[in-house]
């Protein structure tokens, strides 16, 4: 019986599909550097998110309503004390707006380098998970949406789509970093 999936006659494209689904992207290097094997179309998808990000982020101010996308990466710490909470909110969000931007600067800064210093390794990990948290936000995923099936149909499935792409890549940038 033969399974012509399982031959080894299919050539280029078993190659691209082999790189696709069993190449590291990520690899740290005896020197210390991060080594970044990302595609041009997935930098060019990750330029675009940052674009997009960067401008979320500067449409907040330190007193005015978050956009609800946002409220992952600026939490609640009086919830149930406003004024608390205004007071908080307005001393801590300048500080990480400038913090989240600083990374942002970083990553798209080295967006198209081969090799990452320690400093860019954590402005990445940090601006992915950014993008992640504020997709997954406005998508409203939650833990039982991880194991679901991509319905084609849904006008929302291509950030879907694109959210687990991001989950995955931050997870295989982190196990990287974690191999020192």
């Amino acid at each position: 019986m033969s399974l012509g999936f399982m031959s080894t006659g299919c050539g280029q494209l078993c190659r691209k599909m082999s790189d696709v689904f069993f190449r590291y992207r990520f690899r740290q290097r005896q020197n210390g550097a991060m080594e970044v094997r990302i595609s041009e179309q997935e930098r060019q998808v990750l330029g675009d998110l940052m674009e997009q990000l960067r401008e979320l982020l500067l449409s907040t101010s330190p007193e005015g309503q978050l956009d609800p996308s946002l409220r992952r990466l600026y939490p609640a710490a009086y919830v149930e004390e406003t004024r608390y909470e205004q007071e908080y909110q307005r001393s801590t969000r300048d500080q990480l707006l400038e913090r989240r931007l600083s990374h942002l600067d970083i990553v798209e800064a080295t967006l198209n380098d081969v090799e990452l210093d320690s400093d860019s390794v954590t402005a990445w990990i940090t601006t992915l998970n950014d993008l992640r948290l504020v997709l997954g936000t406005r998508l409203d995923v939650s833990e039982d949406d991880e194991s679901r099936v991509l319905d084609p149909e849904d006008p929302q499935e291509r950030h879907r789509a694109i959210y687990h792409y991001l989950s995955h890549l931050l997870g295989e940038f982190v196990e990287a970093a974690g191999n020192e």
